[in-house]
């Protein structure tokens, strides 16, 4: 898969917060409930961006996956919809996870 890679680009004009050096999101699950989630990870598919989240109260909980999009300076976080997608991506994920855990 030539086209995936991995990094993480920010500016200093995020629009959350940088606490200890950590991206912090707020989050709300289909509960309603706000979890802040911390970016660790971000990669390219198909010339688009993605960003993994972990809650930062629970590191052991499952990673989430949102679709980075831009407008004009602006990223931000969307839930990935199309099945297709989601497939794709968590296949490239769990690639990058098995090759980091062999390192």
């Amino acid at each position: 898969m030539s086209d995936d890679k991995h990094d993480h680009v920010h500016g200093p004009d995020c629009d959350h917060d940088h606490e200890q050096g950590e991206d912090v999101f707020i989050v709300t699950d289909e509960n309603g409930e706000e979890h802040e989630m911390v970016m660790v990870y971000t990669f390219q598919s198909q010339e688009q961006a993605y960003a993994v989240l972990l809650d930062r109260n629970d590191p052991e909980a499952d990673g989430v996956i949102f679709r980075v999009e831009e407008e004009d300076d602006d990223a931000f976080l969307v839930n990935i919809e199309d099945e297709e997608e989601w497939e794709r991506v968590v296949t490239i994920y769990n690639e990058i996870v098995a090759q980091e855990g062999e390192e």
